[in-house]
């Protein structure tokens, strides 16, 4: 264990020194510059410092206190030594944050008792240090374990809406991806970044409430159809609201309001702006976005441009002005997102409006 001893005086430094090397697995570090010293300590990890008194340019008490004023040092043991026996030089220094203090001359039976339990207390410190150090690491894992299985949850999830539904796991991954990236265009921290990334895939979830006829009908839906086909907004909140999980909290959120349009027109609760959640007014540009560019059964895909013209012309109608911007000034990653997530099969688009259920 490394004892820094800092006096001025060479005499007094061998004598410590001798009485340091009689304390098994103690190892002295000497300075006669209390400057240097103090420099040295919180630079490094020492496990006692034994300080005298009287010093030139920077005294015991000093020293003491410049030493406490640090932040990493505020346990460090701290031993004066001096041959003051004022009560008053005790006081102020056990105020200033010495643990113990020795006066001249030096008791070597003293001495060593009392080195030894300041090492004891060092060792009892360091321990804990360890264990808390420990224990950190074991909940990291153990959290990390539970969200393992909370994002395992929310892919199975969004794998059962996907055997009902006729979008593909390509639409599902890209639309995620442009999610986070708008999270992340608009100054979301990383964290709520990585919660959007998750909970996007949920978007759609309560469409397996919905009725295969209207579900996978390839035709325009008539308006009775329509209004059961929008039940799935709210049914998706409804089957993700309760959870504790952040991921399905964001991802009820999602469901419920990613069909809402920025002028109160959307459903399934007519909100208007900032009313609709950021997490739903991002995903509206996403999920459109890669609906419109995508082929579906009743549909094919539409041209890139011709998809980037319908934001920017339902700009402060359907979708919050803000986030179509954000989206489109990331436009070369958008495009990146896009070739990575490709669908198995591609056909030559047409230019037909597609109906956004």
């Amino acid at each position: 264990m490394l004892i820094a001893i800092i006096d001025d005086n060479l005499v007094n430094i061998a004598l410590l020194r001798g009485l340091v090397r009689q304390v098994e697995g103690a190892e002295p570090v000497e300075f006669t510059d209390p400057n240097l010293a103090l420099a040295w300590v919180l630079d490094n990890d020492p496990d006692l410092v034994i300080v005298d008194y009287q010093m030139p340019e920077l005294d015991g008490l000093d020293f003491i206190r410049l030493v406490r004023a640090h932040p990493a040092k505020k346990d460090l043991p701290l031993l004066m030594v001096t041959a003051d026996h004022e009560v008053k030089l005790r006081h102020d220094a056990l105020l200033r944050g010495a643990n113990d203090f020795l006066t001249k001359p030096l008791d070597r039976v003293e001495f060593q008792a009392r080195t030894r339990n300041m090492l004891a207390l060092r060792r009892s410190q360091r321990a804990l240090a360890d264990r808390a150090s420990w224990l950190t690491a074991e909940v990291k894992k153990a959290t990390a374990t539970i969200v393992a299985r909370e994002l395992d949850t929310i892919l199975r999830l969004s794998k059962a809406a996907e055997y009902r539904d006729p979008e593909t796991g390509a639409h599902v991954l890209r639309m995620a991806h442009y999610t986070r990236l708008l999270a992340a265009q608009l100054k979301l921290p990383e964290d709520e970044q990585d919660l959007l990334l998750h909970a996007a895939p949920m978007h759609d979830i309560g469409k397996v409430g919905t009725p295969d006829q209207i579900l996978l009908k390839p035709g325009r839906l008539t308006p009775e159809e329509l209004v059961i086909m929008r039940q799935h907004a709210q049914i998706g909140h409804d089957i993700l609201a309760d959870s504790p999980s952040p991921f399905l909290q964001a991802g009820a959120v999602i469901a419920q309001q990613h069909h809402e349009r920025w002028d109160g027109g959307g459903y399934p609760r007519g909100l208007r702006g900032e009313e609709i959640a950021l997490s739903g007014r991002i995903v509206a540009v996403a999920d459109v976005f890669d609906a419109l560019t995508s082929e579906r059964p009743y549909k094919p895909a539409w041209p890139l441009e011709r998809a980037r013209a319908y934001l920017l012309d339902q700009r402060g109608t359907h979708f919050d002005p803000q986030c179509v911007d954000a989206f489109l000034d990331a436009w070369p990653e958008v495009l990146r997102i896009r070739e990575r997530f490709q669908d198995e099969i591609q056909t030559d688009p047409e230019n037909l409006l597609p109906e956004l259920q």
